[in-house]
């Protein structure tokens, strides 16, 4: 289905491709082009071109150190080369246009009810004139900034986080400390990269902190240097050419092999040849049809629903793509099958959660498609495979369900490890949240059963390596200390539109000198008070971009030690806000996934629901479980086998085929 978007005089090339902006399509699609201001936005007091001299108008104290600090001699001067929403600028408040819009009340309310709306114009001039630690204050303005295309803007007003406030933290949704000094050099980076034509380039820039995986934050230790942004010309940095390098490490093979070259950077190989992980969670499950009610089991029947009960997988082998949408195969919508759909779309590994395989079909998988299968255990999330219940939980202390979990992962190691599709074996799913077990609050617990684990596998099968599936890179540290045997450090990693950011990759580097992996990232295609064509726009773009900065640290450019992601999820799941649990049950379950517990009763696995279930960094701020695919399945009628395909399909697809 080829689907072009116009939004606000602006086209979106979605369809065949990455979203691509402007009139030679040079540039990937931002918020600014998907989400137009009403008006041409203007600052009223603009700063000098290129970067802020900060040299001329103060002094670079003690870099490298935690006593870093930039000393403002010129204030007057500083603040008018920096131009308006930039430290020390503060004439945000005499913008002849922000005097109109406080005036018809239009930024009434708190500033951050002025994070994720549509209006940028209102977000930056709400954000410029807030109340708040100035360092979050900063961050902000510099984000819309970005949303409104004042990219230099942007860039400038980003550095000044690192230069005035690289310690300045905050909180996420679920308050564990965020570190904006690291995160700001970041987005830095991260724009020079994606706009080439701006000539500005970051020199011997970094903020390291020090103890900072864990939920505290009286322990940071810090060395910090801002760097320089300076003017200069660039050009897209060449890969380099990795048969030059000497090997300094090669871990597991022959079929899947890590190996470290003497830059650090680390590349998978499988047969012999480099494998960036392209991969994506698949699962159908039939409309009306939840585990909720027992009437699916997540782990196993998504690989055996057959409704026509004619031996064919339905999602598989026998869908077909819906171009008019109205639920109903017509003589010109052929069967394709998801198979053949995943294959084009240039996915090269499927990951499943927990090992309950149908060896046939995962054996045709591999044969006829080329897919490789990342093997689970979930090690005790959600009570799977420990012997708990969902409302007590796993008890990472308790040496009966340890012993249960390890016999557990032998019986997953002896029954698949001499089947061809195995890529390698992923240990757990961000237990670290503490859905359903107690590792957040026994961390040391888990990490070292995680260990013991890695190591009987690597005992049952030396050959392939050993995952991690952590919830992002909490208590990174424990692990680094806890967990030698494994292979490869995997995070699902949800960190918004921009992307993962160079410390994503390096953090892994300095501390435990392994690749990583995004092992879930992916992005809601619905959105409240947007449109669906705006929504759909986002999601294509917030994967793009996340996929650019894995692509970006693959051995050769970067840091050099990400190995690629898995896109979560392939197809809509309608039974992901539904709960027909027993009350205790969904009391447990609201302590963690539901901000608006109320609201989850009374849903159906029969309607695409759109409730908002808890904080994340999407397009309007929350996270939407039940649209989360690449591909949805329309209005439900045509489940299990109407496909109707989103534009986030087509961006991956020109990404991973080109």
């Amino acid at each position: 289905m080829k689907r072009s978007l116009v939004l606000s005089g602006v086209f979106l090339f979605l369809a065949g491709g990455v979203c691509f902006s402007g009139e030679d399509g040079s540039r990937p699609v931002t918020r600014a082009d998907i989400i137009k201001s009403k008006i041409p936005f203007r600052l009223a007091f603009p700063g000098q071109k290129g970067p802020i001299p900060y040299e001329r108008f103060g002094k670079f104290k003690d870099l490298g150190t935690s006593r870093y600090k930039y000393e403002i001699l010129d204030r007057k001067g500083l603040a008018e080369a920096a131009g308006e929403g930039i430290f020390p600028n503060i004439q945000a408040a005499k913008d002849p246009r922000y005097k109109e819009l406080l005036k018809a009340g239009k930024l009434d309310g708190r500033h951050w009810s002025f994070t994720d709306t549509a209006d940028a114009e209102l977000n930056f001039y709400k954000w410029a004139t807030a109340a708040e630690e100035p360092g979050v204050r900063q961050f902000y303005v510099a984000v819309m900034m970005e949303r409104l295309g004042l990219i230099e803007e942007a860039i400038k007003g980003f550095f000044a986080v690192s230069v005035h406030f690289p310690k300045s933290t905050s909180l996420t949704y679920y308050n564990t400390p965020w570190y904006l000094g690291p995160g700001a050099l970041d987005r830095v980076e991260q724009l020079l990269r994606r706009h080439p034509k701006i000539k500005m380039a970051l020199k011997d820039s970094h903020i390291v902190v020090k103890n900072r995986f864990d939920n505290e934050i009286t322990n940071d230790e810090y060395a910090i240097n801002p760097g320089r942004l300076i003017k200069a010309n660039r050009k897209p940095q060449k890969p380099l050419n990795l048969k030059k390098l000497k090997i300094l490490k090669e871990l597991r093979g022959p079929k899947t092999k890590l190996v470290q070259y003497e830059n650090r950077h680390w590349q998978m190989l499988v047969d012999g040849k480099p494998f960036p992980i392209k991969g994506i969670t698949y699962s159908v499950v039939p409309v009306g049809w939840s585990p909720d009610r027992g009437t699916w089991n997540v782990a196993r029947d998504w690989q055996v629903v057959d409704s026509d009960t004619d031996t064919l997988h339905d999602g598989l082998f026998e869908s077909y793509i819906d171009n008019n949408q109205n639920g109903s195969q017509d003589p010109d919508e052929p069967v394709i099958g998801d198979a053949q759909l995943l294959k084009d779309m240039g996915v090269n590994t499927i990951r499943a959660y927990h090992h309950l395989y149908d060896k046939e079909l995962f054996r045709k998988l591999y044969k006829d498609y080329g897919f490789h299968i990342m093997c689970g255990d979930l090690l005790g999330m959600y009570g799977v495979g420990s012997g708990a219940k969902w409302e007590d939980g796993t008890d990472y202390t308790n040496v009966t369900q340890q012993e249960t979990m390890l016999k557990g992962v032998r019986e997953m190691v002896e029954s698949y490890k001499d089947e061809p599709y195995i890529l390698m074996w992923v240990i757990g799913n961000e237990n670290v949240y503490g859905v359903a077990n107690n590792s957040q609050k026994k961390p040391e617990a888990f990490y070292d059963l995680v260990n013991r684990a890695a190591k009987l596998i690597h005992e049952l099968d030396p050959t392939r390596p050993v995952a991690i599936a952590n919830g992002d890179f909490l208590f990174l540290d424990i692990f680094a200390e806890k967990c030698p045997e494994i292979d490869i450090v995997g995070a699902n990693a949800y960190r918004g539109e921009q992307g993962f950011g160079r410390h994503f990759f390096q953090d892994v580097q300095e501390l435990v000198d392994k690749p990583v992996m995004a092992s879930e990232f992916g992005c809601s295609a619905y959105a409240e008070s947007y449109s669906e064509d705006i929504a759909m726009a986002f999601q294509a773009m917030y994967l793009a971009n996340n996929w650019e900065d894995l692509e970006a640290n693959m051995a050769g450019r970067g840091v050099g030690n990400s190995l690629g992601g898995v896109v979560f999820g392939f197809l809509d799941e309608w039974w992901k806000a539904n709960s027909d649990l027993p009350i205790e049950v969904q009391k447990a379950r609201a302590e963690w996934y539901a901000p608006r517990s109320a609201t989850y009763k009374n849903l159906q696995p029969w309607t695409h629901d759109k409730v908002p279930q808890f904080g994340f960094p999407f397009l309007d701020g929350w996270s939407y479980e039940e649209w989360y695919g690449v591909v949805s399945q329309g209005d439900g009628k045509g489940s299990p086998f109407a496909r109707i395909l989103r534009p986030a399909y087509f961006t991956l697809k020109k990404m991973w085929n080109k």
